[in-house]
């Protein structure tokens, strides 16, 4: 009987001898100090918000062609000699009148680029012309061409600027891409940098570089910015060796630009001097880090 009744109140209370268990183990693991609340929270300095800037890289497109170098010249002069070899012979009697002046300035000019293109021998031994026909020939040609205006003198391809060094002017460097550079004063030092400033609230950031160019370069500019996405980037560093303070993050978007007409009158308050530079010119005035973050945005022509 008294297992009976040991059975039945089991059965009726099937848990009773385990709630004892988990309470006196709860009891036990509240009881015992936490040793995480003894140790305060370590609260670390907040990083100051990153300053923004927008930049404008503007640039002068080349306004003269490139010389080509001597492989060039070379396989340009293999071209020419292909195709004169292999061309049909042009029908001069079909276009000219026999014996009109304008037969003749063709003659004289097709036996210039035939000797320019095979050599200055080329055909000598079929020349059998009087020397009074060749002088009478040459008059008339000469004469054709100063009334078409071909006497007129070329331009030369290196300007007055780049003899006098004149780093000012956009006429210099007329091969090359070259780029305006300003000087202003930082921290107590003179640095040269490309045009940039701040963002303000609500301003995209190629409204805020075109403003930026104005308000540091002058409005005496026709300028046109390529694109309103960035071409890239630069993170300047904020650590300073000198100082334990964190400073704020300094990152500068930079926006292409072409200047089609007019010229930089830099507002004199902030800017102390400007240039326009080759990308090797650029190296040699600006900042190492400032340099790698730019270069790659720049054209080596």
């Amino acid at each position: 009987m008294l297992s009976r009744h040991a059975l039945t109140s089991c059965s009726r209370q099937p848990n009773a001898a385990f709630h004892y268990f988990r309470r006196s183990l709860a009891t036990e693991t509240t009881s015992e100090p936490s040793s995480s609340a003894l140790i305060p929270p370590v609260r670390t300095k907040r990083l100051p918000r990153a300053q923004i800037s927008a930049s404008v890289i503007l640039n002068r497109s080349p306004i003269i062609t490139r010389t080509p170098t001597l492989f060039e010249r070379a396989y340009y002069a293999y071209q020419a000699r292909i195709r004169r070899a292999l061309h049909n012979p042009f029908p001069f009697d079909f276009y000219f009148k026999q014996g009109s002046l304008l037969e003749t300035q063709f003659s004289m000019e097709e036996k210039k680029r035939e000797r320019r293109a095979f050599g200055p021998k080329f055909n000598k031994e079929e020349e059998f012309v009087s020397k009074e026909k060749a002088a009478a020939d040459k008059a008339a040609a000469d004469q054709l061409a100063l009334q078409e205006g071909e006497t007129e003198e070329l331009m030369p391809r290196v300007h007055v600027a780049d003899t006098n060094r004149d780093l000012k002017s956009l006429d210099r460097k007329g091969k090359r891409n070259i780029y305006i550079l300003l000087q202003t004063k930082q921290d107590s030092k003179y640095i040269w940098r490309f045009p940039q400033g701040g963002v303000e609230k609500g301003e995209l950031l190629h409204q805020a570089a075109q403003r930026d160019l104005y308000s540091e370069c002058g409005e005496n500019m026709d300028t046109w910015i390529v694109s309103r996405n960035p071409i890239g980037v630069y993170n300047e560093s904020p650590l300073d060796p000198l100082s334990s303070e964190p400073k704020p993050e300094k990152i500068t978007f930079f926006f292409k630009a072409h200047i089609m007409a007019g010229q930089a009158k830099p507002n004199e308050e902030i800017i102390s001097d400007f240039a326009w530079l080759t990308k090797q010119e650029i190296e040699q005035r600006v900042e190492k880090d400032y340099w790698e973050g730019v270069k790659d945005m720049l054209s080596d022509y």
